[in-house]
């Protein structure tokens, strides 16, 4: 396994973790701010996985289509980021 899908897959374990916590904090009737402050920990957590997915997808898919020389690909792959850079803008 590649380092980068270890890490991952280890990040989102820890996320998993987190999530059936905070099932439990409700189960428990904790204090919301309490809940709330765990809910964006796993927000922040969820935000690094992202990010490292989208640096994994550039260093490997969008290089792949700028080595290729395709320039179907090359559109492809450029025109996959910009929908998703304007997605995470919304």
């Amino acid at each position: 396994m590649d380092h980068q899908r270890d890490t991952t897959l280890k990040r989102l374990a820890r996320v998993e973790g987190q999530v059936r916590g905070i099932v439990k904090m409700i189960e428990e009737d904790r204090y919301c701010i309490d809940v709330l402050q765990q809910l964006r920990a796993v927000q922040a957590a969820l935000a690094r996985v992202e990010d490292a997915v989208l640096k994994d997808h550039a260093a490997t898919c969008v290089e792949r289509a700028i080595e290729s020389g395709d320039p179907d690909e090359q559109r492809t792959k450029f025109a996959e980021l910009v929908d998703l850079i304007a997605r995470v803008k919304r």
